[in-house]
C-alpha cells in the first residue's frame, strides 16, 4: 500500500514536471501576443506627419521581430515535436528562444539610446535637410548593424550553449530569463528628473495648469499655454521646464504611474516584456 502511495507521488512529481514547460509556454506566447498588439496599436495612432528617426525606425524593426517570434513559438507550441532541416524542435526550445530573447534585449537599451542620442544631436544641429532617402538608408543599416552585432554577442556568451545542451533533457523544466538592470536605472533616472523638475517648477506648474487651456488647431486639439514675458533668463527657463513637464506627464502620467509602481514594488520583469515600442518611446 505505502508502495503503490509512493508510486502514485512520483507520478503526480512527474508530470507537475512535465506539464511546468507547457504552462510557461501558453503563458509566454499570450504575454508576447499583448506586447505584440499594443506595439501595433501604438505605432498605428502615432503622428504620420513626424519626422523621421532612429528611434521611429528601431521600433518598427521591434514590432516586426516581435511578430515573427510570435509566429515561431505558436508553430512550435501547435506541433510540439517536430523536425526541420535536420534539427528536432520540441516545446522546450520555447523556452530557449525565451532566453535568447531576454538576453539580446537586455543589451539594446545601451547602443539604442547612444545611437538615439546621436541622431537628436545631428537633427538639431544640422544647416543643411538631408535627402530623405539617404537618411532612411541611414537608419535601416543602423537597424539592422546594432540587431545582427547584439544577437551575435549574445550567442558567443558561454551560457547559451549550455542552454542548447540541457534542450534534450526532459526535466530541464525551469525557465530562468534575463532581467535588466540598464532598465531599472533608467526608469529611475527618468522619474528623478521629473520629480526635480516637479519641485523647481512648482509654483510655475500650480499657475499654469490654472490657465492652460484646450483649443482646436489644424483639425487638432492641442494644449494653449497662455504667453507670459519674462526677460529674466531664470524665469524664462522655468516656464519652458513647466510646459515640457506638463506635455510630457498630459501624455505619458499612466505610463509614469506604472513605473513608480513597478519600482516601488521591486517587480523584476523579463527584458522582453520591457523592450516594447511605448517603453521605448516614453524613454525617447
Amino acid at each position: 500500500m505505502a508502495a503503490e502511495t509512493c508510486d502514485n507521488c512520483s507520478l503526480t512529481y512527474f508530470y507537475n514536471q512535465a506539464s511546468h514547460p507547457l504552462e510557461t509556454s501558453s503563458l509566454l506566447l499570450l504575454i508576447l501576443l499583448g506586447k505584440t498588439l499594443l506595439s501595433l496599436f501604438v505605432l498605428r495612432i502615432k503622428r504620420q506627419d513626424a519626422r523621421e528617426s532612429f528611434m521611429e525606425h528601431f521600433c518598427i524593426s521591434l514590432a516586426l521581430l516581435d511578430f515573427i517570434l510570435l509566429v515561431t513559438l505558436s508553430f512550435i507550441f501547435y506541433f510540439e515535436d517536430f523536425a526541420l532541416w535536420g534539427v528536432r524542435f520540441t516545446k522546450y526550445h520555447i523556452c530557449l528562444v525565451a532566453q535568447i530573447m531576454s538576453l539580446t534585449y537586455g543589451i539594446l537599451h545601451c547602443p539604442v539610446y547612444l545611437v538615439a542620442g546621436l541622431d537628436h544631436y545631428l537633427m538639431v544641429t544640422q544647416t543643411s535637410k538631408v535627402p530623405n532617402i539617404c537618411q532612411r538608408l541611414f537608419y535601416i543599416f543602423a537597424v539592422v548593424l546594432i540587431w545582427v552585432s547584439v544577437t551575435i554577442y549574445v550567442l558567443r556568451v558561454p551560457g547559451i550553449y549550455a542552454g542548447l545542451e540541457t534542450q534534450s533533457n526532459f526535466f530541464a523544466y525551469q525557465c530562468p530569463l534575463y532581467i535588466s538592470i540598464q532598465s531599472y536605472w533608467l526608469s529611475v533616472a527618468m522619474l528623478l528628473v521629473i520629480c526635480i523638475v516637479l519641485v523647481v517648477c512648482w509654483s510655475e506648474v500650480i499657475d499654469m495648469v490654472r490657465s492652460v487651456r484646450l483649443i482646436s488647431y489644424t483639425s487638432e486639439t492641442v494644449l494653449f499655454f497662455p504667453y507670459t514675458s519674462d526677460c529674466n533668463y531664470s524665469g524664462w527657463k522655468k516656464q519652458l521646464l513647466t510646459r515640457l513637464l506638463i506635455c510630457f506627464l498630459g501624455t505619458w502620467a499612466p505610463f509614469v504611474l506604472l513605473q513608480m509602481i513597478i519600482l516601488l514594488l521591486g517587480a523584476q520583469i523579463p527584458t522582453y516584456m520591457e523592450m516594447n515600442v511605448p517603453w521605448l518611446y516614453f524613454m525617447n
